[in-house]
């Protein structure tokens, strides 16, 4: 994706801006989508029991949420993997902390998602122009 020297900056911020909250909107979508889904059919895990494995459920469920409107909207494959890997980031290097007990399911779940969104921030700003440059 490249930019035209005809963008005009505010324009291009714009689509920036709608781009991330797009990728929000999505990462809700699929984990409440597909959490409930998992319920439905037996295969939720608990947040205190499971923490490690009930936090890599949502990262996935918020992946696939987050990967099929980025391929909807025209986005290749590396760009798309990047942001499904901003899902996982924030939280597999908590697990060891959980396993000292140094921090809880709880700690877990809020360190890791107010890391999320400026990791989802810092993967768009290193392909601005994927994000900003031209719409899909």
């Amino acid at each position: 994706m490249t930019t035209t020297p005809t963008t005009k900056p505010g324009r291009r911020w714009g689509r920036f801006t709608l781009h991330y909250i797009e990728m929000i909107v999505a990462m809700f979508a699929g984990m409440f989508a597909l959490g409930l889904l998992q319920s439905a059919v037996g295969l939720d895990v608990s947040h205190t029991g499971q923490p490690e494995l009930w936090y890599l459920s949502m990262a996935v469920n918020m992946s696939i949420g987050m990967a099929a409107w980025m391929r909807f909207r025209g986005h290749g494959w590396a760009p798309t993997l990047e942001m499904c890997a901003v899902m996982f980031a924030p939280a597999v290097p908590l697990f060891p902390l959980l396993w000292l007990g140094a921090i809880d399911s709880d700690g877990l779940m809020l360190v890791s998602h107010v890391a999320m969104f400026p990791l989802m921030l810092a993967a768009m700003l290193r392909r601005l122009d994927e994000y900003a440059g031209c719409a899909h």
